[in-house]
């Protein structure tokens, strides 16, 4: 992505874009460069065409590639959420002959396209194809150090996790987020846990990380006392993003459970942790719960995740469903 991100700095653009995939965030960073650079805002009124897939044609699309520009360079087309454009397809033509005056963008979102299609073909052949890749969980910590590497601070493991952990899979809000960050601690400089905690919002004594360390410890008490705090402040602690949190916890000390014996560069490696602090939390919680006592915990969480999406949950009560599923999950 950098790649083509530096050419469309420098002002080097394709005849096609085709950005596809389950990642929303590269796909919009690719599209916004070059909406924000291949025209100036007085040539866009002219020049700039932008359609959404749920209410244009291919027709309207091709039909505005093959306009000239008027004063400009350059004509930009713009297809937003082309993966609603029922006749997609058709596009195969333009794509094997494209206008060189022209730029279009196609942002392909959710899923990305058949390969074996004479479109995929043609892209292959005449267009920049980029496949907008979701990261796993075990890749998220990584992926914010090397963001705030590029914005030239740096960030231990722990508080790497602890980013990635609380925020999770949404980039956009992770990027949001990380920009309070830097806005606070100058370049060059550490970021830490602290800091961290301090600046997204997150409560030092209880937040969703306390809270899986207390389930690894059965501090029952302390469990609670937490969820209390949770329920009081309901926005700052969504059901869902502690239910995932929670789940991902538990698969990882599944693994560990699974394979005592191992050390923890090999476990951590098969898990994607590299932080001796949350190894040793694994490790704890592996010898309170046994595997079976985990899948069942699993199942659970998976069962509650969908009550607190209102699936076969009439009543949804959010406060008592955390601890309903909290009490649960010590008797698994």
């Amino acid at each position: 992505m950098q790649d083509i991100l530096k050419n469309i700095k420098n002002g080097q653009y394709a005849p096609i874009y085709f950005l596809h995939g389950e990642e929303s965030y590269f796909i919009d960073q690719i599209s916004d460069a070059i909406e924000k650079t291949a025209l100036s805002e007085g040539e866009k009124s002219f020049n700039q065409d932008i359609f959404y897939g749920k209410e244009s044609s291919v027709k309207q699309v091709i039909d505005a590639c093959t306009q000239y520009p008027m004063m400009a360079a350059r004509r930009v087309v713009l297809v937003k959420e082309a993966q609603l454009l029922k006749d997609l397809k058709l596009l195969d033509k333009y794509a094997a002959n494209p206008v060189p005056s022209t730029v279009l963008c196609i942002c392909h979102k959710i899923k990305k396209l058949d390969s074996r299609t004479a479109l995929a073909k043609m892209l292959k052949k005449n267009a920049v194809v980029f496949e907008s890749k979701k990261l796993y969980d075990n890749q998220l910590p990584g992926y914010v150090s090397q963001l705030v590497r590029g914005k030239g601070r740096v960030i231990d493991g722990q508080a790497a996790s602890l980013v990635a952990e609380y925020i999770g899979s949404d980039l956009s809000t992770l990027h949001n987020e990380m920009q309070k960050v830097f806005l606070e601690v100058g370049r060059g400089e550490a970021i830490t846990s602290e800091v961290i905690q301090k600046q997204i919002g997150i409560s030092k004594d209880f937040n969703v990380f306390e809270l899986q360390s207390a389930l690894a410890s059965a501090n029952y008490g302390k469990v609670f006392r937490i969820a209390r705090y949770f329920t009081e402040n309901p926005k700052k602690n969504p059901m869902v993003m502690i239910v995932g949190t929670l789940f991902r916890f538990f698969s990882k000390v599944w693994v560990v459970a699974q394979n005592p014996g191992q050390s923890d560069q090999v476990l951590g490696k098969s898990i994607g942790v590299y932080n001796s602090f949350f190894m040793k939390e694994y490790r704890l919680a592996a010898r309170h719960y046994k595997s079976h006592n985990i899948e069942n915990i699993l199942h659970l969480l998976k069962e509650y995740d969908l009550k607190s999406k209102g699936v076969n949950n009439r009543s949804f009560n959010e406060n008592k469903l955390l601890v309903e599923l909290l009490g649960k999950i010590f008797l698994a």
